[in-house]
């Protein structure tokens, strides 16, 4: 399954790399946001304040891109108590996506593990 993401300090796009050379994943960028997508997709997203993951939310209302998300990934830190992965949390309710998965930074080999596994259910 494509996987989207957005990375603000590289943690997230450090997960992406360690799924492999063969994962299909693309990043949003502020600066240019509006990438259609036409096919299932998992969204990995970090935890920020809305105005630094707003071009998400754009990206998600481009087209017809929200319909493709099937499930949606929150990194954060569990220091943050119930703040972690609330960008996740906001975006899940706003979409109608089920969280699939939550991890701390940029993942141990253990989350990367079951993220697949998570991936992989939904596929099913």
């Amino acid at each position: 399954m494509k996987i989207a993401f957005f990375s603000v300090t590289g943690q997230t796009r450090r997960f992406v790399k360690k799924l492999g050379p063969d994962v299909d994943a693309f990043e949003i960028t502020p600066v240019d946001p509006l990438i259609e997508v036409t096919e299932p997709f998992v969204l990995i997203v970090p935890t920020y304040e809305d105005e630094i993951t707003y071009p998400v939310t754009e990206f998600l209302e481009y087209n017809n891109n929200a319909q493709f998300l099937k499930g949606i990934v929150g990194t954060g830190n569990r220091n943050f108590a119930e703040l972690f992965i609330f960008t996740a949390k906001d975006l899940a309710a706003k979409f109608k996506a089920p969280i699939i998965y939550a991890f701390e930074f940029n993942g141990t080999p253990r989350d990367v593990e079951n993220f697949k596994e998570a991936v992989n259910k939904l596929e099913s």
